[in-house]
């Protein structure tokens, strides 16, 4: 027997491996499986060489649980090793490149593995004794035991094992029983080891007999060793790849399309990706692809190996190209990286575009379901905006799509206004907004449907790249200033008139800590309605925004803002400025001409003060002016409290606002309950 000594000190790499690494210890098996996985493939590269000789009979990596003995053994038949091997592999490279990672991420809390030759030490995060006992497929070349228990002692003495290759054989340690589990071994090779090139067999296959499940004496096979994605895809069918959709994700609903990854040059990549779909309730899961090298899953957490909106699609991509730590968990980002993510976009903006092209009917079925992907991509990435931006759709209220080239020219004549500037209107929800979008139809204008979540920001990025292009949601304002023209309607009520009208409305609506109502008078068509709800297109749009979070926030603590729209020239308006006139003329006219005469004599007190430095003023002056403040405000109460008696006293002030409130899903609770009431005894 030979004992030796490591080259560290059990105060350092162990412990680190032990710690650093834990909240990542499932790779260890992962690990162990590669290594296996690797020296049977070393063996077969041998054999195709003519360097091998014998018979490689049946090639298989064989994973066993003793829960009695508490040992893990991972078993190959691949090319194994001598003494001299084990010496140079386990102890010398291995611990060389211990020190090397010692230094680089001794005072860092997420050690790494692979690149330091460090796989197979990861063995120690989970046991408290590594033995490996090998074989070299060299003939002639007795077979080798090393023992190691976590220190830097080992030693190595000769063994038996008939047929080449190695056994790793893992005694857990107490504080890691999970790995003794039968259930909890085969979730992990199912994990990291599904798509390994070389079968992987774990126990053997079970079945139902005679009411409890029987032993069948079959090996039990872990992995597919050639997933679809390493074939040709001449090779592949339709169904080849939705069979490999349901082998992913056994409880997935089918995907939409799929784009197969080949290329060998100037990186390799190889994968599939499938467009699932995606609702309208952003229900975005963002670890649904599987980034894999030679067929060992790395990782779900894909982020920097694609852009983020591709993190949307499903699938796998294997590359041995992408450089990854130690652990193979975590990415690290260079140049090979940005050209495959520049790649990705690439062949899935060519993927789509090549079905909008030869298919359009099809895209147009399964647009709303790809709708937030694409989407996501146009804000998000310039380079998928440009080439995809052009067969990016749009729907209208009929229910018909059009790329945005074709839909400017349909509305370019009728929906321009006097400022030369192209204007969509777009509703949110057709039916909550059906008022607005009926008022726009009539005006023969054209309205698209935006009712997705990523909508808004889309709007904004694409005013953005055309600025004489506007987007204004139909209930933003009343019908003739969504889009202006040099048209206009003359009033049929006096200035005065239709202030007063305003005030009576204003007194009867109440702001709440979410809502503020501003009410304002128009002079729109007589057979428009007699008073509608608008909100500001820029207001709704940051507060839409702000729900994403981002630099919006603060417009979303805001409360909404509403302007309730008085029409003074419809024939309900005109009446009740009539029955105002009659009740409070000669009120209204005797108010007026108080606070005509008093702002006359501020203006004038306010001029000649002016003139004065403020120390010059005589006291006398200065209180006569707050005087006139004082009465002025004490008018224009009294005004309003006279303006609004008359909203009080008569139900049709407040039948009109909550029509409108109606029209604009507003009204609920105490007052639709007041509303239908009030609408009976009005009949």
């Amino acid at each position: 027997m030979e004992k030796g000594k490591i080259g560290v000190t059990t105060e350092n790499i162990f412990p680190i491996i032990k710690k650093f690494l834990y909240s990542d210890h499932e790779i260890f098996l992962r690990e162990l499986v590669s290594n296996a996985t690797d020296a049977i493939q070393k063996l077969k590269a041998l054999s195709s060489a003519g360097d091998f000789k014998g018979e490689l009979g049946e090639l298989r990596v064989q994973v066993t649980l003793d829960p009695k003995k508490k040992t893990l053994t991972v078993s190959d038949n691949g090319i194994g090793m001598s003494a001299e091997e084990i010496d140079k592999y386990l102890n010398q490279i291995a611990f060389s490149s211990a020190n090397e990672f010692l230094d680089k991420y001794k005072d860092q809390a997420s050690g790494l593995i692979g690149q330091f030759g460090l796989g197979f030490y990861s063995a120690f995060m989970v046991s408290d004794k590594v033995e490996v006992i090998s074989r070299s497929y060299h003939e002639n070349v007795p077979a080798v035991k090393w023992i190691c228990d976590g220190s830097p002692e080992y030693s190595i003495e000769e063994a038996k094992r008939e047929e080449r290759g190695t056994d790793v054989i893992l005694h857990i340690d107490k504080e890691s029983k999970e790995f003794l589990e039968e259930s909890r071994i085969e979730n992990m090779l199912k994990k990291y080891c599904s798509f390994l090139p070389v079968q992987v067999q774990f126990g053997n296959e079970k079945e139902w007999k005679d009411g409890k499940m029987v032993d069948t004496g079959k090996p039990k096979i872990i992995n597919n060793t050639q997933p679809a994605w390493t074939r040709k895809p001449a090779d592949l069918k339709d169904e080849d790849y939705a069979s490999f959709y349901r082998e992913l994700y056994p409880m997935g609903e089918e995907p939409l399309f799929h784009i197969h990854l080949n290329v060998d040059y100037p990186f390799k990549l190889t994968g599939i990706l499938y467009f699932p779909k995606i609702r309208n309730n952003f229900e975005i899961q963002k670890n649904k692809i599987q980034l894999y090298c030679n067929q060992v899953f790395v990782t779900d957490s894909v982020e920097g190996i694609v852009p983020d909106f591709l993190t949307l699609l499903h699938g796998v991509i294997d590359s041995p190209d992408i450089p990854l730590n130690v652990s193979r968990s975590y990415l690290q980002s260079d140049s090979n990286v940005r050209k495959i993510s520049g790649h990705i976009t690439k062949k899935v903006a060519d993927r789509l575009a090549d079905i909008f092209k030869k298919d359009r009917e099809t895209f147009e079925k399964k647009w709303d379901d790809l709708k937030l992907f694409i989407e996501y991509g146009m804000i998000t990435e310039e380079k998928f905006f440009e080439k995809i931006s052009k067969i990016t759709l749009y729907k209208n209220t009929a229910g018909k799509y059009f790329t945005l080239e074709e839909y400017d020219k349909i509305i370019k004549e009728n929906q321009t206004d006097k400022d030369k500037s192209l204007v969509h209107l777009y509703t949110t929800d057709p039916v909550a907004q059906h008022t607005y979008v009926a008022k726009a139809a009539e005006k023969g204008y054209d309205v698209l449907v935006l009712d997705g979540q990523l909508d808004t920001h889309l709007i904004n990025t694409l005013e953005s790249k055309e600025p004489s292009s506007r987007f204004v949601r139909v209930d933003s304002d009343v019908i003739e200033k969504l889009i202006r023209k040099d048209e206009s309607h003359v009033s049929k009520l006096a200035q005065a008139q239709a202030d007063d009208l305003a005030t009576v409305f204003r007194t009867q609506v109440a702001d709440t800590d979410k809502a503020r109502f501003n009410v304002r008078a128009e002079n729109l068509d007589e057979n428009d309605l007699p008073m509608v709800i608008t909100q500001s297109e820029f207001m709704r749009r940051m507060k839409d925004m702000a729900q994403f979070g981002g630099g919006y926030s603060f417009y979303g603590e805001m409360p909404d803002s509403f302007d309730l729209v008085l029409n003074t020239n419809h024939p309900l308006v005109i009446s009740l400025a009539g029955d105002l006139d009659k009740e409070h003329a000669d009120e209204l006219k005797k108010n007026s001409a108080g606070i005509e005469k008093t702002k006359v004599e501020i203006e004038f007190m306010e001029k000649e003060q002016g003139k004065k430095k403020p120390e010059e003023i005589p006291s006398v002056e200065k209180d006569d002016l707050e005087r006139l403040k004082g009465e002025l405000k004490q008018l224009e109460e009294k005004r309003k409290n006279l303006l609004g008696g008359f909203g009080n006293d008569h139900q049709a002030v407040r039948q009109l606002i909550d029509l409108a409130m109606l029209a604009n899903n507003m009204l609920k609770g105490e007052a639709l309950s007041a509303f239908v009431k009030r609408s009976i005894s009005l009949l």
